[in-house]
């Protein structure tokens, strides 16, 4: 019931300062996890915190949010530490304070093993309030005296049990030994093993103890995709990916308000029946969406955490992750608007690259493997799009009742002028409407000049902006997502450039380099016209 309660409450209620609430928005957090909401205010409130709580249920805003609104701005040096098992986890944990931090103007230095210690140490030497690193390297810099701990005011063990599996227990209590003695210390562990139990005794004061339930396994019905794709293509992903599937009814999720409605907006654009659902909007225009979605008048609603709380409606069909959610919880409770009532559903979620660390932790906190699929090309949307009218076509055949059409066939089967296959395609093209082209997907180029097997494409950019080589290879590798080794040969001029690549993948190369940039130039490519 705590726990049900806590959930309601939001980051303004806990008496957050409005850098920190502006930096939060600009996050996508709406309102505290479970585990935000019970660990921030007693850490707020100067207590020693012990938070039990798996990995991917919001932890690191937990401690990460006190410590930004705790810094002493007329204090100089270093006055939070925070420990970790891994490297990586120490990068994730100093980036998002870093971004809780953006507005309050703290510097978080990450501090591990593996990176140059001399770069480290330049980096201390500047002066940073907040050090996050793993205990190996923490231990190097304060034998050195690179790194002085005499101004710490908190300290924070994250995943402690994961600490103690690695062997760091003795090097936590050693670094520990170094620290004020009045300081705050929150310590965080998936599980409470005896040793963690004594090191808290030894030296947490007093310490304020908040548990919760890792997030439930989805439901078997539910099946789970995710596609990766570049930022400023999601959108064209995200409709390449509705086009494919047969989506009834589905509820896409962004993690902010403004994400919301700009993405409604463009889906409306491509004439996709949307309409977008967030806590800015009042009551009776909420109930108005709710209703024409219930209704089948919309068939995408696009909404916030927030405000898809508590829908529970029949027939939806997928659930699309816009944006990745912040927690595997969030996950969890997104996904569970489908599926229900014993029936299938498929979740789908949007990923870049930098955001596959979120990924992995949230299939290790549900425990289940989420596949990966690869964006559907247009040759695949223009195949789904001739199925669905197919499917259109006959099931208007098999109603019957086509008297007038027959009669209007016949007379023009009758006239000779057209061959019937014409007359049916141009029947069909009619049919789809002008707003619903089947997208042309050039599969031959013709002679465009090039070596045998390959296509030679123009693209608006040569050495007048500094481009070489290596800039047309890299963005072609990057954007199409294939290998750099396969282009071929490249001309650049002043103001333009030819560039070959195999025949086999011209089509996906022409796709993904539209308004992609070179050097900060949009650029133009089109396949080339021989010489």
């Amino acid at each position: 019931m705590a726990e049900t309660e806590a959930a309601k409450v939001t980051f303004k209620d806990l008496g957050l300062s409005d850098r920190v609430l502006r930096a939060l928005e600009d996050m996508g957090f709406e309102e505290p996890s479970p585990i935000q909401a019970r660990a921030i205010p007693l850490l707020l409130a100067g207590h020693d915190v012990i938070g039990q709580a798996q990995t991917g249920t919001g932890k690191t805003a937990a401690f990460g949010v006190p410590i930004v609104e705790r810094l002493d701005p007329k204090v100089r040096g270093v006055q939070a530490l925070v420990l970790t098992p891994t490297r990586e986890l120490a990068i994730q944990v100093a980036e998002e304070i870093g971004r809780i931090g953006k507005y309050s103007r703290i510097r978080v230095v990450p501090i591990y093993g593996g990176q140059n210690i001399e770069r480290q140490i330049r980096l201390l030497r500047m002066g940073t309030e907040v050090v996050v690193g793993t205990p190996g390297r923490i231990m190097d810099h304060i034998r050195r005296g690179t790194l002085k701990l005499d101004k710490v005011r908190m300290l924070v063990l994250d995943e402690a049990d994961e600490m103690l599996d690695m062997g760091f227990i003795d090097d936590i209590e050693w670094i520990i030994q170094n620290l004020p003695t009045e300081r705050q210390t929150a310590l965080f562990s998936a599980t409470m093993p005896d040793e963690i139990k004594g090191l808290a005794t030894r030296y947490m004061r007093s310490p304020q103890h908040v548990a919760v339930n890792p997030a439930q396994l989805t439901v078997p019905q539910i099946e789970q995709y995710f596609y990766e794709v570049r930022p400023t293509l999601k959108v064209e992903a995200l409709c390449r990916i509705l086009d494919t599937e047969n989506v009834e009814r589905g509820i896409i999720f962004c993690r902010t308000k403004k994400g919301v409605d700009e993405l409604a907006e463009a889906l409306q654009r491509r004439g996709y029946l949307a309409e977008g659902i967030h806590g800015d909007m009042n009551q009776a225009q909420r109930n108005r969406v709710m209703a024409r979605f219930k209704e089948g008048q919309i068939e995408l609603l696009v909404a916030t955490d927030v405000a898809a709380r508590g829908l529970d409606i029949e027939g939806v069909t997928h659930v699309i992750n816009f944006d990745i959610p912040q927690d595997a919880e969030s996950y969890v409770h997104r996904i569970g608007r489908t599926g229900r009532a014993g029936r299938s559903g498929t979740a789908l979620t949007l990923i870049t690259s930098r955001e596959f660390p979120q990924l992995r932790l949230i299939e290790r906190t549900i425990r289940q493997r989420i596949q990966r699929r690869p964006l559907p090309s247009l040759a695949d949307v223009a195949e789904r799009q001739r199925e669905v009218l197919k499917e259109r076509l006959l099931r208007v055949l098999s109603r019957g009742k086509l008297g007038f059409y027959q009669d209007l066939a016949r007379e023009l089967l009758d006239s000779e002028d057209f061959a019937a296959e014409e007359l049916l395609a141009a029947a069909l093209k009619l049919a789809m409407g002008e707003a619903e082209p089947v997208p042309e997907v050039p599969t031959r180029f013709g002679e465009t000049g090039a070596e045998p097997g390959f296509v030679r494409f123009f693209l608006n950019i040569g050495r007048a902006q500094g481009v070489q080589p290596a800039d047309i290879v890299r963005s072609i590798a990057t954007q199409a997502g294939v290998p750099g080794s396969i282009v071929g040969k490249i001309d650049i001029y002043d103001r333009f450039t030819f560039v070959e690549v195999p025949e086999d993948v011209a089509a996906q190369v022409l796709t993904a380099m539209q308004e992609s940039t070179i050097k900060g130039r949009t650029v133009n490519i089109e396949p080339a016209r021989k010489r």
